[in-house]
């Protein structure tokens, strides 16, 4: 990555490290993962709840290619830097890793963290990377999301608002 303006935006291949720094402290790592386009209140809550269940919140964050591939062409709305930029900002954030996959199974592997974290609207039977998880000793978690608000929904808002 040619761009950081924090700390706490880090290279991939800074990741293994770091965790192995934080687990020697015996931190619990939570790792959860998103697009995170146009960040919101859903959003903020989210991640709160993600990093109350442990001691170091990673987030994978979908790259511009990677959204691409998951949302179609047209999304991000917002890039994958200014993304991470703001991500970072957040108080419950340690440490944001931008990645290309349409998963994050291989950061996974790389981070073995201890809770592996997504919304409640995923079964953990869909939740990818969570036997690898599970298997490793690590628990897997799902979190109630704030009703009625997601980036799609306020796309779609948007789009009423200006096209009437």
């Amino acid at each position: 990555m040619k761009y950081r303006k924090n700390k706490k935006i880090i290279d991939r291949s800074e990741i293994e490290n770091i965790i192995k720094t934080d687990k020697e402290k015996k931190q619990t790592i939570v790792f959860t993962n998103g697009c995170f386009d146009i960040l919101h209140a859903g959003h903020v809550a989210y991640l709160q709840e993600s990093a109350n269940q442990g001691d170091i919140l990673v987030v994978g964050l979908n790259s511009d290619i990677s959204v691409k591939k998951i949302k179609g062409d047209k999304r991000p709305i917002i890039g994958e830097l200014d993304r991470a930029t703001v991500l970072s900002a957040l108080e419950c954030v340690d440490y944001v890793i931008i990645f290309d996959e349409p998963d994050p199974e291989n950061l996974i592997k790389n981070i073995v963290p201890d809770l592996l974290v997504k919304g409640a609207d995923w079964s953990e039977d869909t939740i990818i990377g969570a036997d690898f998880v599970k298997q490793a000793g690590g628990r897997v978690g799902r979190i109630e999301l704030v009703p009625a608000i997601s980036t799609s929904t306020i796309i779609e808002r948007i789009v009423m608002r200006y096209s009437s």
